[in-house]
C-alpha cells in the first residue's frame, strides 16, 4: 500500500513528506494507521548519523494508532484496535529470556539498522529501499508496519493521540521510579533535566508519595511546569554553581534517589554526589561512546547505587496499560508536557524542540475520513 512518511536523504537533511511504498504484513506483523506520533532525541540523533542508520530513512518510535490489517499468525490483536508501538527485543537471547526485553542484546541493531532483522526493509520508492524499520516501526507516517510482539493493545476510551510518548520518554521515566527505585513514601528525590523523561519520572514520583521532589534544570519555564506536576522545590543549574550544596541545604543529609536524564558527566556526578549513603542514583540520558564520570571509592563503600536504566525496565505489555490507566484517572498528566503538530509542520516541532520550545512535540498524522 502507498503511505506518506517522512523521509531523510542525507546526514542531517530536512524531514520530507513523500509517498513510498510499504510492504504487506508477514504472519507476526501488523500494519497500524498512526494517529499520532512522538518526536524523541533519539529520531534526531539518527538523523545526524550517531547510529550509523542508513539513508535514506524514516524515523520515529514514538507512534500509537489503530490496527489497520494484522497478518495471519497474529492472535493477541484484531483490527479496530487502538495500540501504542513499543521497543523491540528479539525473545531469544538470555535477557529476554529471563523477562528482561529492555536489556535485550540484540536492540541496538534491531532499533538503529532500519532494517528487519533479516536486513530487509519496509518501504520503498520507485523499486528502491527506503530505510525504515527504526525501532522496528518507523512511525514518522501515515502507517507503519511492526511486530505483534513489540505492540501493545490499551483501552479505547484513553486519549490515542496522547499516548505515543508512553512508548519511550513515558515508560523509561516513569518506569526508573516505580520498576526500579521503587521509592517509599516520604524518600526524597531529585530529577536532573525535567524534559518529557524528567517530568514522566518526576510525575511517577508524585503519585509514590515521594517528598521533597527537587527538579533541576537550565529552564525556567520547565521548572515553572515541574511545580504544577509535582516538584515541591526547583534549581536553576544556570544560575546555581553548587547544585550538590543546595539539594543538601533542602534535604539535610541528601536525598535517597536521584534520576539524571542528560548524560553529561558533570550533571551526572552532580545526581551521583546528591544520593545519600544507601542511596540509589539512577541514569537514563543517551551517553556518547567514550563518556566517563568517575567517584571516589569511599562514596560507593557507602552502599551508594549508580546504574543505569533502559526503557524504564519496562515489560511494555503489561507496564504501559498502567500507565494508560493512571492518565484517564488524571494521575499522570502527560498532556502537560506535549504540544501537538501537523504531520506537515514536522521540521517546525523539530526545530522548536530543539531550540527548548516544546517539551514533547507529538505530531498528528491527520487522516482524511479518520
Amino acid at each position: 500500500m502507498q503511505i506518506a512518511a517522512a523521509i531523510v536523504r542525507e546526514r542531517s537533511g530536512p524531514f520530507v513528506i513523500d509517498t513510498v511504498d510499504l510492504c504487506d504484513p508477514r504472519p507476526n506483523e501488523l500494519i497500524v494507521r498512526v494517529v499520532a506520533s512522538g518526536i524523541c532525541q533519539t529520531d534526531l540523533h539518527g538523523r545526524d548519523g550517531y547510529y550509523a542508520t542508513p539513508y535514506p530513512c524514516v524515523f520515529g518510535h514514538e507512534g500509537a494508532g489503530v490496527v489497520h490489517a494484522v497478518g495471519s499468525a497474529v492472535r493477541s490483536l484484531a483490527r479496530g484496535d487502538h495500540v501504542v508501538m513499543s521497543f523491540p527485543w528479539c525473545g531469544s537471547c538470555v535477557n529476554c529470556e529471563q523477562h528482561m526485553p529492555s536489556y535485550c542484546v540484540h536492540a541496538l541493531s534491531l532499533k538503529m539498522k532500519g532494517v528487519r532483522a533479516d536486513g530487509s526493509t519496509l518501504l520503498s520508492k520507485n523499486g528502491r529501499p527506503i530505510y525504515s524499520a527504526f525501532f522496528q516501526q518507523s512511525s514518522f507516517g501515515t502507517y507503519a508496519l511492526t511486530q505483534e510482539r513489540y505492540t501493545v493493545k490499551v483501552r479505547k476510551d484513553a486519549p490515542l493521540e496522547l499516548l505515543g510518548p508512553l512508548a519511550c520518554s513515558g515508560q523509561t521515566g516513569a518506569g526508573a521510579v516505580f520498576n526500579v527505585i521503587k521509592p517509599k513514601p516520604g524518600e526524597a528525590i531529585a530529577v536532573f533535566g525535567v524534559g518529557a523523561v524528567g517530568l514522566s519520572a518526576l510525575m511517577a514520583a508524585k503519585i509514590a508519595g515521594c517528598d521533597p521532589i527537587i527538579a533541576v534544570d537550565i529552564h525556567k519555564d520547565r521548572l515553572t511546569l515541574a511545580r504544577s506536576l509535582g516538584a515541591t522545590h526547583t534549581i536553576d543549574h544556570s544560575s546555581c554553581e553548587e547544585v550538590v550544596t543546595e539539594i543538601r541545604a533542602i534535604t539535610g543529609i541528601g536525598v535517597r534517589n536521584s534520576i539524571e536524564t542528560s548524560a553529561r558527566p558533570a550533571v551526572f556526578r552532580e545526581a551521583a554526589e546528591s544520593v545519600m549513603p544507601r542511596g540509589t542514583c539512577v541514569l537514563l540520558g543517551s551517553a556518547r561512546k567514550g563518556s566517563e564520570v568517575s567517584f571516589e571509592m569511599p562514596f560507593l563503600q557507602e552502599g551508594r547505587v549508580v546504574r543505569g536504566v533502559i526503557q524504564g525496565d519496562s515489560i511494555p505489555t503489561e507496564f504501559i496499560p498502567r500507565l494508560v490507566d493512571l492518565i484517564v484517572e488524571n494521575k499522570f498528566p502527560i498532556d502537560k508536557m506535549i504540544k501537538f503538530y501537523d504531520f506537515a509542520d514536522i521540521n517546525v516541532a523539530v526545530e522548536e524542540s530543539s531550540a527548548g520550545l516544546a517539551i514533547k512535540p507529538v505530531l498528528r498524522m491527520l487522516h482524511a475520513g479518520k
